[in-house]
């Protein structure tokens, strides 16, 4: 009997990071709906193309909104009769030092990066303890693990989402959801494309494996975590950094 395919959710699903897992997922016969902020026609037809045929489709929310990602979480069981894995991805920075941070800057990181989580896993979680089936994983960072200069509300989110990440594990590990984060390191997106050529360069000379990573390498770990038979495995924080950061 073949089995109904999986049913994901990738926020931030257009972007560098968000558009490798959806693929990497839908590779693997997950039906994957990429959520994200409204696109013109031309960014959608380049993620399509992109997709190249995978099943994959796009929904338009706002993560920061609470009614919004609810909305959406009853939008795809709706049209779907379930969803088995949450990827939260989304995410902005607004970096600035401390002393010159406004109150706009803080609120608007703490709303994207880690209020979206609790919106959306508020949503999803209650289908998928009727189901007894779920996989969640939360993009932090490695920011979140070292703090970063200029990134007091981006360390804060990212820290933070790991301190969730173990709590709602508990909470729904006898349910047959697992609840996992994941703390990439220096990945090559539009947003590192933008640094200086000699900062770059000193990063790369930071990373052990002598590289920055592609979003195929966070992509493939989302895969490992969110598989059927990774059900013993919750609660972790899985850092994919090339050796930047090390610990046990």
């Amino acid at each position: 009997m073949t089995q109904t395919p999986r049913v994901a959710i990738v926020t931030g699903g257009l972007g560098g990071i968000g558009r490798a897992i959806c693929r990497q997922l839908a590779q693997r016969g997950v039906h994957v709906v990429a959520a994200d902020l409204p696109a013109d026609a031309a960014r959608l037809d380049a993620f399509a193309a992109d997709m190249d045929g995978l099943p994959v489709t796009t929904l338009a929310v706002d993560v920061g909104d609470a009614d919004a990602c609810a909305a959406a979480i009853a939008d795809v069981e709706a049209r779907h009769g379930r969803l088995d894995i949450l990827v939260n991805a989304a995410g902005i920075t607004r970096d600035a030092t401390l002393r010159k941070m406004d109150t706009v800057q803080w609120d608007d990181v703490l709303r994207i990066n880690l209020d979206s989580a609790f919106h959306l896993c508020r949503a999803a979680v209650e289908g998928m303890v009727a189901r007894g089936f779920g996989r969640i994983v939360n993009i932090s960072s490695v920011s979140g693990q070292t703090g970063n200069f200029g990134q007091t509300n981006y360390a804060a989110a990212k820290a933070g989402l790991h301190g969730f990440t173990m709590s709602l594990a508990r909470e729904v590990a006898a349910k047959g959801i697992t609840v996992n984060s994941l703390s990439p390191g220096y990945v090559e997106t539009p947003m590192t494309s933008k640094m200086p050529p000699e900062v770059l360069a000193r990063t790369v000379a930071s990373v052990p494996v002598g590289r920055v990573g592609q979003p195929d390498d966070i992509a493939r770990a989302v895969a490992f975590l969110v598989a059927d038979d990774a059900g013993y495995i919750t609660g972790i924080n899985l850092p994919v950094n090339g050796g930047l950061l090390m610990g046990f």
